[in-house]
C-alpha cells in the first residue's frame, strides 16, 4: 500500500527587520524649512505627534547636534532620525476643493478660507485644505501652506506654489514684515484706550490631551511674548467690532489676548461664554434677537507682505463673510451718549 505523501515542511518564519537609524541629507529645495515640516514630507505615514515627540525627546539630530521643531535645515545638513516602525503612506481620500483665490500668480495663492475647515489634516482631522487642494490641482507640483489659521477663523490665507516662495514667505513672517488683521466681535465695551495688549502667553496640553494657551507673567519660564494691537471699528449695545493687528504669531493669540482682557470673542467654542454661544446658535440670544450664529467671530481680513520674487508689496482684503455680516445687522445699536445740558442763562 503506497505511502500517503508527506505534506512538505513549513517555510521557516522570517523575523521582522527591525527599523533601522535613518540619515537624511538636506537638499537644496529643502534649504530654509522647520525642521519639523521637513519630517513630514520625508517620514511618509509617521503621524504628527509621533514626530513631535521624536524631536521633543532629542532623539533627532542636526549634524549630530541637538534640534528643536523651529530649528531650519539648510542644504547638506545630516538629519538623524531614531529607528520608527512606519505604516505604508496610503492614497489621499481628500475630497477635491478649490476655494474663493484673492490673489494667484506662478509663485503663490491666496485663498479666503471658510470658518470650520482645518488648513491640514491631523489631530482627529482627515483632510484639510491643503490635502483639499492637492487633489483639486494634481497639475501643481509644489503646494505649502505658508501660515496657519484655527480651524473655526475665516480670512485670507497663504499658500506658496514653488519651495523658493515659501522660505521667503516664512522668513517676512518670522521676521515681522507682513501686515495681519483680523475683524473680531468681542463681548461687552472694549475700552477705547487699550490700543496694545503686551502679555506673553504659555501653550500647555489639558487632562484630555487638547491643546491650550493660557496667559502668563512675562517672566514665566515657558512663557512667550506676543503683541496684539487692537482698534475699535464699531460698538453696539453688548458687543465691540475690533480691528486686530498681530506682530506675534502665537497660537491663538487673539482668542486668548482678548479673554485675558475680560472680552472673550463671540462664538469661540474654546475660551469663549458658552452659555451666550449656545443662544446665538439657537438664534434666541437677547443681544442679536432673531439672529442664529454658529461659529466663532474671527476673520481674517487684511493680509500685506512682499512678494518673494518682485518685491512689489502685496496688499489683500477679504470681506467680512454673510453669517458675520447678518450677525452685525442683529446686533442692538449703542445707545447715544447723554447730551451735554444747557447752560444756565
Amino acid at each position: 500500500m503506497p505511502r500517503p505523501p508527506v505534506p512538505p515542511a513549513p517555510a521557516p518564519a522570517v523575523a521582522p527587520v527591525a527599523p533601522q537609524v535613518r540619515h537624511l541629507l538636506v537638499d537644496d529645495d529643502s534649504a530654509g524649512q522647520r525642521l519639523d515640516n521637513f519630517l513630514l514630507r520625508e517620514l511618509k505615514g509617521a503621524p504628527k505627534t509621533l514626530v513631535y515627540r521624536i524631536i521633543r525627546s532629542g532623539e533627532v539630530r542636526i549634524n549630530k547636534g541637538r534640534a528643536h521643531a523651529d530649528s531650519r535645515v539648510e542644504a547638506g545638513d545630516d538629519v538623524r532620525v531614531p529607528p520608527l516602525r512606519l505604516s505604508e503612506p496610503t492614497v489621499s481620500t481628500a475630497p477635491p476643493r478649490e476655494f474663493p483665490v484673492r490673489f494667484e500668480d506662478e509663485h503663490l495663492l491666496v485663498i479666503d478660507k471658510p470658518a470650520g475647515v482645518a488648513v491640514h489634516g491631523g489631530s482627529g482631522v482627515s483632510h484639510g485644505v491643503i490635502e483639499q487642494l492637492r487633489r483639486a490641482r494634481p497639475q501643481a507640483k509644489f503646494l505649502e501652506l505658508v501660515h496657519r489659521l484655527d480651524r473655526e477663523t475665516s480670512g485670507l490665507l497663504l499658500i506658496a506654489k514653488k519651495r523658493s516662495a515659501l522660505t521667503a514667505l516664512q522668513d517676512q513672517f518670522r521676521q515681522r514684515e507682513t501686515g495681519k488683521t483680523y475683524a473680531a466681535l468681542v463681548i461687552g465695551a472694549w475700552p477705547a484706550a487699550r490700543k496694545v495688549v503686551d502679555v506673553a502667553l504659555h501653550k500647555y496640553l489639558d487632562a484630555a490631551g487638547e491643546r491650550r494657551v493660557r496667559a502668563v507673567e512675562a517672566d514665566h519660564p515657558d512663557g512667550r511674548r506676543s503683541v496684539s494691537l487692537v482698534r475699535i471699528a464699531q460698538t453696539y449695545a453688548d458687543c465691540t467690532l475690533l480691528d486686530v493687528t498681530i506682530k506675534t504669531g502665537r497660537t491663538h493669540q487673539i482668542r486668548v489676548h482678548l479673554l485675558n482682557e475680560g472680552h472673550a470673542i463671540v462664538g469661540d467654542d474654546k475660551y469663549g461664554d458658552f452659555a451666550l454661544n449656545k443662544a446665538l446658535a439657537r438664534g434666541d440670544a437677547p443681544a442679536a434677537p432673531g439672529c442664529r450664529f454658529e461659529r466663532m467671530f474671527l476673520h481674517a481680513r487684511r493680509l500685506a507682505f512682499d512678494h518673494p520674487a518682485t518685491g512689489e508689496r502685496i496688499e489683500l482684503e477679504a470681506p467680512l463673510p454673510p453669517e458675520c455680516t447678518a450677525l452685525l445687522s442683529h446686533l442692538r445699536p449703542a445707545a447715544k451718549p447723554a447730551a451735554a445740558p444747557a447752560p444756565a442763562p
